[in-house]
């Protein structure tokens, strides 16, 4: 797999659970890359599996600065909602 490839599955992998309307509690990075901490999906049933947090591993560069957009992107929406209170 070239590293194009792989970065465009963590990529998704990465859009897909922000999608779910997860968010995104703790990236810990390590000498393997990164592992990311997401929230259980909003509204999700107890007992579903999506009721859980879960924890992603990526490790390539380019989708761990991805992840650190999204995470920007988080705490903008997150400060601008705060505001209007």
């Amino acid at each position: 797999m070239s590293a194009y490839e792989a970065y465009a599955e963590e990529k998704q992998r990465l859009d897909a659970l922000v999608e779910e309307g997860r968010l995104i509690e703790e990236i810990r990075e390590d000498l393997d890359g990164a592992v990311i901490r997401f929230s259980a999906a909003p509204g999700a049933a107890r007992g579903t599996g999506e009721d859980a947090a879960l924890g992603l591993r990526i490790g390539t560069a380019d989708a761990r600065k991805h992840a650190a957009v999204l995470l920007i992107r988080q705490l903008a929406v997150g400060e601008a909602g705060g505001e209007a209170d």
